[in-house]
């Protein structure tokens, strides 16, 4: 780790105001710029610094190199030389020019970075700084303001107003309701459990009356109209634009008003928390926004096929007792308007089971746990003191790390496990169990290495789209070792090495040694369980999971618009056997 005085005493990912908002983003780009290998990295000259050039431009920043390649550069560090010699501070629109992509793509990154510093700035301004740790999960959810911690444009949520961010964004917590709209019963697909009318008074109460009768003023019926919730941004957004506009004004669309409960925003902004019973189930709305690395929609080929692909993995969990402390929550109903027309994806909802907790449990967000508090102590600082780094981070990989992989290894399925969906449930800070949510467009499985499942739907029943052999389009994929990619990715790469850092810098780690017993563990649960040989499976390729470099997806580069070569990479393996022993020098040289 640097020696410089920041790296230690300054936390991460603290919520930050002024001029440090504009330093985060810059950071993360940089971060991301050398982790992809956008830049040409310099021969360091032995000044504690990390040094690259991108086309003339030279910058370097105070850090260094953790597991899996991973820059960790010093906040407020970022410097540029001067045309005339010298250094300054790096200008974020100069870090975005010099970046190898076109001028569209820079000039669509530049805007997204901007929009994250006035968000994070407004945050800051207009809101108090929560105190978290005692937050139920819901409010909690909402109330992890830091986003992604790799994503650059972390909170970019493009085509939000300031007034849209405080009136739906998480971090103020207002309520609100969903709009409603219906369509001709042949614009509109459906999987909902126990009924239209039944799933829909569940859900409405006596609005749905309300409804009904404004649906029967504009001259249609339950009979020829279904109806969808939309959120209220998304309403406003497509009402304005076609083809929605001229349904609306020819009458074959009609608007219902907002109905129904109230709801919140999650972190993940497009899925929305009931305010005021915890256990009703969330939604997943579609949003025309961009946020992080993508546009927020739902892909329209996998909305109505949610339900049956998590009943699905409801049963592998159920089916082996290894796999006692996971838990999923089901996508338990589904509704697509425009599936196969010009508003696909955009028209749409997932309903989710919220958590279900026992006495004496609570349950948090895992990305909570590589966030600090407003006093600068880690969220998990109290538990630590209480049981001890060692202990509590040996039951931490027991309950959340050990039965996604388990889940992969033994049964072929993959999951895309990274921060925001997972939950972790402690009792007093003791992790428990772990629950996995989220599934509709990320879970994979590679049908000649499913072992111990139920058959797999016939998802080609339910969408087209998915009919025909695995091609690595949706959930079926054609290679094992392709499985490994997205749970390497999503679990150790962008999720568990955020909690390693943080407790490294704060609290004393051996990160580098943590890692490595870690990848002695995964071996160790192949051995014990009798599928050493399925573990090789996922090693199959000189990137696999045991060999010294993993591949990984590279963020930065897709949403810049390179070509598709570039947009995974190659990175030290910190799970090998012979790990790679200084990534750090490889960084510096340039090898």
């Amino acid at each position: 780790m640097s020696s410089h005085p920041e790296a230690a005493g300054r936390p991460r990912d603290r919520i930050i105001e002024g001029r440090a908002v504009e330093d985060r983003v810059l950071r993360q780009l940089a971060e991301a710029v050398l982790f992809e290998g956008l830049a040409a990295r310099d021969a360091a000259p032995g000044d504690g610094r990390l040094h690259w050039r991108l086309g003339p431009r030279r910058f370097r920043a105070r850090g260094s190199v953790g597991p899996f390649g991973r820059p960790r550069l010093v906040p407020g560090t970022v410097e540029m030389a001067g045309v005339e010699g010298g250094w300054q501070d790096a200008p974020l629109a100069a870090l975005v020019e010099a970046l190898p992509a076109s001028v569209e793509h820079r000039e669509r990154l530049l805007a997204e970075l901007r929009q994250t510093v006035a968000l994070c700035r407004w945050n800051a301004g207009a809101l108090p700084v929560p105190e978290r740790r005692a937050l139920p999960f819901a409010a909690l959810d909402a109330a992890l303001w830091e986003g992604h911690p790799y994503h650059p444009g972390f909170k970019a949520r493009t085509g939000f107003t300031l007034d849209d961010h405080a009136r739906y964004g998480p971090e103020a917590a207002r309520p609100f309701r969903l709009d409603w709209l219906a369509l001709p019963r042949s614009r509109v697909a459906l999987s909902l459990p126990g009924g239209e009318e039944a799933f829909w008074r569940g859900v409405l109460g006596s609005d749905r009356d309300r409804l009904l009768r404004r649906l029967h003023e504009a001259g249609h019926s339950p009979g020829t109209h279904a109806v969808l919730p939309v959120h209220p941004w998304q309403m406003r957004h497509l009402a304005q634009g076609e083809p929605l506009r001229a349904r609306l004004a020819e009458g074959s669309a009609v608007p219902l008003g907002p109905a129904g409960p109230r709801y919140r925003a999650s972190q993940s902004l497009r899925t929305l928390h009931a305010c005021d019973d915890p256990r009703a189930p969330s939604v997943k709305l579609a949003l025309s926004v961009v946020s992080t690395s993508s546009l927020r929609i739902l892909d329209p080929h996998c909305v109505l096929t949610a339900p049956a692909l998590s009943d699905w993995l409801a049963g592998i969990v159920a089916g082996d007792p290894r796999l006692a402390r996971m838990s999923i929550l089901r996508e338990h109903a589904a509704v697509i308007a425009d599936r196969d027309g010009p508003l696909a994806g955009r028209l749409a909802a997932i309903w989710r089971e919220s958590p279900d907790l026992e006495p004496g449990e609570a349950a948090i967000p895992f990305n909570a746990l590589c966030c600090c508090e407003p006093d600068g102590t880690a969220f998990a600082a109290p538990w630590l003191e209480r049981y001890g780094l060692a202990a509590w981070l040996d039951r931490l990989v027991e309950v959340a790390v050990l039965p996604v992989w388990h889940l992969l290894a033994a049964h072929g399925v993959a999951l895309e496990a990274h921060g925001q969906n997972m939950i972790l449930v402690h009792r007093d800070g003791w992790p428990e169990r772990v629950i996995l949510r989220d599934f509709h467009e990320s879970a994979e499985y590679a049908p000649d290495f499913l072992a111990g499942v139920p058959p797999v739907p016939d998802l080609g029943a339910i969408d087209p789209a998915h009919a025909g052999p695995a091609d690595d389009r949706f959930h079926a994929m054609r290679a094992a070792d392709t499985l490994a990619e997205l749970v390497t990715d999503s679990l150790f790469v962008f999720s568990l090495s955020e909690v390693t850092h943080l407790l490294a810098r704060m609290h004393g780690l051996d990160e580098a040694g943590f890692w490595t017993g870690l990848g002695r563990r995964l071996r160790r649960h192949a051995a014990e369980h009798g599928i050493e040989d399925r573990f090789a499976r996922l090693s199959v390729k000189a990137s696999g999971v045991d060999a010294p470099r993993l591949r990984v997806e590279a963020l930065l580069a897709r949403k810049l618009g390179l070509e598709e070569a570039r947009c995974s990479h190659l990175v030290p393996n910190a799970l090998a056997p012979n790990a790679l022993p200084s990534p750090l020098t490889l960084l510096r040289t340039g090898s």
